[in-house]
């Protein structure tokens, strides 16, 4: 099969993902085999190649298959798998397995077990044409979304809902999003539902007009110091912040009233935090496997949708690039 890997880390302008052929793999006893119709592009992924998160042992293994948002066509199954057949569509998320012993798994909160396998950091990803998933990891896809378009579900999706979840959110309420990409534009969405009004933050215009355009009642656009925003300072009832930036999160520690919640799905510090305005300041990532589900459902519904562009699986570093110089607006997307 064909896939893009990397075999060392290094700027992305240096075309690093090289087109290999390998084996297609077989699946195992409780494996589904998967034949890759979409793949979504994350920051993270950008990340991983450019060796931001060496220092956290990420990747994991080299060369490795990045890509962890994906949707595909079961072609085969182990002979322990009940819940797929051949032909059945399937997606998987970032989380491709964990331990399923730990407190956080038997207690549903299997995204917090420190023993897992994650797509394109531990174990190979979806930029390819074939990919491994656990059975108990993969989820049915509702045959009413566009499979080439809905990988980001899998990603942005699933970590806006947890983000929106975790945000204190309730209708009146207003909340404000920084950061406009492919998990922001799915954050104004899950957000609405629980009834807040939405203030979104950008350095780009061309991303709050996408904002406006998926729901947010107010734009907003910023430096890249995010310091032009004194006129909001304390109305915020919540924040969440996905802009991979410190002077965002600075900026949402000054939004925020007191008793506000701050959620963060980024790697920053917290400064200057005033104890006595009670202030709650939550990390997120991505979502459980229920989380999933639901995230599923309501796009079944039509109640949230992914923007997406597609791009073939041989150009993944051109569209890589696009992504840090800020060129894509929502989500780009892999078909082989």
């Amino acid at each position: 099969m064909k896939a893009m890997r990397l075999y060392h880390t290094a700027m992305i302008e240096t075309k690093p993902l090289v087109m290999d052929d390998i084996e297609v793999p077989s699946p195992r006893y409780d494996e589904v085999l998967l034949k890759v119709i979409s793949c979504g592009v994350c920051h993270s992924n950008l990340h991983v190649i450019e060796g931001d998160w060496l220092s956290y042992g990420v990747p994991a293994k080299l060369p490795i298959i990045p890509g962890h948002e994906i949707i595909g066509t079961v072609v085969e199954v182990g002979s322990g798998v009940k819940s797929f057949r051949k032909g059945d569509l399937a997606g998987v998320q970032p989380q491709w397995k964990a331990c399923g012993k730990c407190d956080y798994c038997i207690s549903g909160r299997e995204n917090l077990c420190s023993d897992v396998e994650i797509l394109g950091e531990t174990m190979d990803g979806g930029y390819c044409e074939y990919i491994l998933a656990k059975e108990n990891y993969t989820y049915v896809v509702p045959t009413n979304i566009d499979p080439e378009l809905s990988a980001p579900l899998f990603c942005p999706g699933i970590t806006a809902y947890r983000a929106s979840k975790q945000a204190n959110l309730a209708p009146g309420k207003d909340a404000y999003i920084l950061g406009i990409g492919g998990v922001w534009h799915m954050a104004i969405q899950t957000s609405k539902l629980f009834g807040a009004n939405i203030y979104a933050i950008s350095t780009s215009l061309r991303h709050t007009e996408l904002a406006a355009s998926v729901g947010a009642d107010e734009t907003i656009v910023t430096s890249k110091l995010y310091d032009n925003l004194e006129k909001h300072y304390k109305k915020a009832d919540s924040v969440i912040v996905f802009a991979p930036s410190q002077y965002a999160v600075d900026a949402a520690m000054k939004l925020v009233k007191k008793g506000g919640t701050v959620v963060i799905g980024v790697h920053a510090n917290i400064n200057e935090f005033q104890f006595f305005d009670e202030v709650t300041v939550k990390g997120t990532v991505t979502g459980t496997r229920s989380d999933m589900r639901e995230v599923l459902r309501l796009a079944s519904q039509g109640k949230i949708s992914v923007r997406a562009k597609k791009f073939k699986l041989s150009k993944a570093n051109e569209v890589l690039e696009l992504l840090k110089n800020g060129r894509i607006n929502g989500r780009a997307v892999l078909v082989p």
